[in-house]
């Protein structure tokens, strides 16, 4: 039997619900099969599904169900207005981090045209490309300890038509010999405490590698404020996505290591604190 659109999404809906899953999945899923966007979708709530569609829409639900990411089961997200491939190698960018890439824009003005900028940890290749794209001129070098993560965000340049240097190594091992104009990051910063308190979704299907640090989530901070101060350029930024509960003890660390530069903790759009900005002076 044909279902219309608007029946076959209430149902995923309700089923979704019932396991304590994200029912809004069933939205980008459909979006997904149907090929219509979000405003399409909705002025087309009455139109059958198609027999291949109906299918395709039920069969991936099924997948839902287990609790997989939506994201990964059509392959991309959407970060910075930008398409990006995804894979259980790599995190799901976040609307969150977005905002840490639109700060550093607006905080690096006044660097010049063509500055260096490191990427680190950077999964996907989100931050980088998306910080590429808007700044064209900028020289942007992305490194992450994981090739195959490395090898989804080469993809992803391509694919939105940047060029990025990517390395392969551990932290700042792959920029050590150079000097920065600005360094962004997102690294693990969840105390494995914290995984009891996790939807399955994240749990069970993203990287731990990108998740979890150890000593109270601060392990990853600890090691780039002291490694970061002799790679940096004067005048220089530092932009970190941190946990909601670490601003003060991550700006403490930075205002240690950079005791002349002007630190600052930021909120997201939900008003949780989530950036530090390192802006160093000449």
């Amino acid at each position: 039997m044909t279902e219309k659109i608007y029946e076959a999404l209430h149902k995923a809906k309700s089923l979704l619900e019932s396991k304590d899953l994200d029912s809004h999945a069933a939205y980008l899923l459909m979006e997904h099969v149907t090929n219509k966007s979000g405003a399409a979708l909705l002025a087309d709530l009455r139109e059958p599904l198609a027999p291949e569609q109906q299918n395709a829409f039920w069969d991936k639900t099924e997948e839902l169900l287990t609790g997989k990411p939506v994201q990964h089961i059509i392959g991309t997200e959407m970060f910075y207005g930008l398409s990006f491939e995804v894979n259980e190698h790599v995190l799901i960018p976040r609307p969150e981090t977005e905002e840490l890439v639109y700060g550093a824009l607006e905080r690096s003005r006044n660097l010049k045209k063509e500055c260096r900028v490191a990427d680190i940890g950077t999964g996907s290749g989100a931050i980088a490309i998306a910080f590429k794209k808007e700044r064209s001129e900028a020289i942007v070098t992305a490194t992450d300890y994981s090739e195959a993560a490395l090898r989804t965000a080469r993809r992803n340049a391509v694919n939105n038509g940047v060029d990025v240097d990517f390395r392969l190594g551990d932290l700042t091992a792959p920029i050590a010999e150079e000097k920065w104009d600005i360094v962004l990051s997102n690294p693990p910063y969840i105390d494995v405490s914290e995984s009891t308190e996790m939807s399955k979704t994240v749990l069970d299907f993203e990287p731990h590698s990108a998740l979890f640090a150890e000593d109270d989530g601060l392990f990853f901070y600890k090691r780039l404020a002291e490694e970061l101060p002799s790679l940096m350029n004067k005048p220089g930024l530092i932009g970190l996505e941190i946990g909601y509960l670490q601003g003060q003890a991550v700006a403490d660390l930075f205002k240690k290591a950079f005791p002349e530069a002007s630190v600052s903790i930021n909120q997201d759009i939900n008003g949780k604190d989530r950036m530090i900005f390192c802006e160093i002076r000449e």
